[in-house]
């Protein structure tokens, strides 16, 4: 990973992935690597890396690095029966153990549904709604929200709208878009769902007008034009 730095790209990083002060990736460092390019390098070394090797990269100060464990971490899970050095069970024990270092959205968006999704197919899902209700940064929240994605590809959605209500109220407009992402997924599956579900009264009022905006305007992207304008104007949506 440090052979491919790229220094020039590391300032608009930095910027893309908010490092500033007060910002959500708040200093965290970078070594000016896109996402194909580390996708190259786990390619190459994904199957001789060992939980060693995972706790030094995931406890990185530079992103792709962490990036790169999880990455690695994901391609282990996959192949685990084949490859049985490391479990599929120690897989997740890893990544739970390290959800401090899973600090920044890519972070979760590229691992959490290959690797928690795919574990939690035929098991209990409570961990999900535990992580959205009651985990300890917006991070680990997400990764109870955006874990649905594996559920959703299997036609699977009701966890989706479950943990949607759970994360309905969040102030960070980071859950906000991965709540209406998730619930747009789900939608593509089953539109008649995605619509009764924003048209459910909650307390005598429409769940689409309880909604955050952008959460919103994320669920209902795929929906046609005037259908779409009738929800983001909070205009009655009609049966």
């Amino acid at each position: 990973m440090f052979a491919k730095a790229d220094p020039s790209q590391v300032a608009g990083l930095s910027r893309f992935f908010k490092t500033g002060p007060g910002q959500y990736g708040e200093g965290d460092r970078f070594l000016g690597i896109k996402v194909p390019v580390t996708r190259g390098v786990v390619k190459e070394c994904w199957r001789e890396v060992g939980i060693n090797q995972l706790e030094e990269c995931i406890a990185s100060e530079y992103h792709e690095v962490r990036l790169a464990a999880l990455l690695a971490l994901v391609e282990i899970f996959r192949h685990a029966k084949k490859r049985p050095l490391i479990s599929q069970d120690e897989c997740v024990r890893f990544y739970l153990s390290h959800t401090d270092r899973i600090n920044n959205w890519d972070l979760v968006d590229l691992s959490c549904y290959p690797l928690l999704g795919e574990w939690l197919l035929d098991k209990d899902r409570s961990l999900l709604y535990d992580l959205a209700r009651s985990g300890h940064t917006i991070w680990e929240q997400r990764i109870g929200i955006v874990s649905t994605m594996t559920f959703i590809r299997h036609g699977q959605i009701a966890d989706t709208f479950a943990i949607a209500d759970i994360l309905l109220h969040h102030p960070h407009d980071l859950i906000h878009k991965a709540v209406g992402w998730l619930l747009r997924e789900a939608g593509k599956k089953d539109k008649a769902a995605l619509t009764a579900y924003l048209k459910e009264e909650i307390d005598g009022t429409p769940r689409y007008l309880k909604m955050p905006r952008t959460m919103m305007r994320y669920a209902i992207e795929k929906f046609p034009e005037a259908e779409r304008q009738s929800y983001l104007n909070r205009q009655n949506v009609s049966a």
